[in-house]
């Protein structure tokens, strides 16, 4: 009876554990799509014409990013150790083996966005705040950013 409690309860535990770990990436995926939304759902969409100039929808992409930017750190704390179901993109195992790098590529990411935050004013300088806080964020995604499918 005794060997029958224990068993089920560190069947119980391991299955908390992986729920808590899947829980952790879904976060980090989440704060992922958000920029993602903002950058190129939106921002990418209006330099390329895709959706009509929309200065209030900049302003909230713009602000977005900041404030998810702003996240980031935190949020990627700690190593989850699995990716979520069905991901296109994950995070690389070197964000937790070289944190202090990972953390260090935030602040351009923020300096960039502050830089363009209540300059852009229309498609063509949209286009260069783009430019500017893209090539700060493949900073990163270029070492800490894995293509799952």
């Amino acid at each position: 009876m005794k060997r029958t409690i224990v068993v089920v309860g560190t069947l119980l535990l391991g299955a908390g554990a992986v729920m808590a770990q899947q829980e952790i990436a879904v976060q980090q995926d989440n704060l992922m799509r958000s920029q993602a939304k903002s950058m190129y759902g939106v921002i990418l969409k209006m330099t390329k014409g895709e959706i009509p100039y929309n200065q209030k929808a900049v302003d909230e992409a713009i602000a977005n990013l900041e404030a998810d930017v702003a996240k980031i750190a935190k949020t990627f704390e700690v190593n989850p150790k699995q990716d979520v179901v069905n991901a296109t993109y994950g995070a690389s195992q070197k964000v937790w083996q070289n944190k202090a790098d990972f953390d260090s590529k935030i602040p351009p990411v923020q300096k960039a966005i502050a830089d363009v935050k209540g300059k852009v004013k229309d498609v063509a300088s949209l286009k260069a705040a783009y430019t500017s806080m893209n090539d700060r964020c493949s900073d990163c995604h270029e070492t800490y950013r894995v293509k799952l499918k």
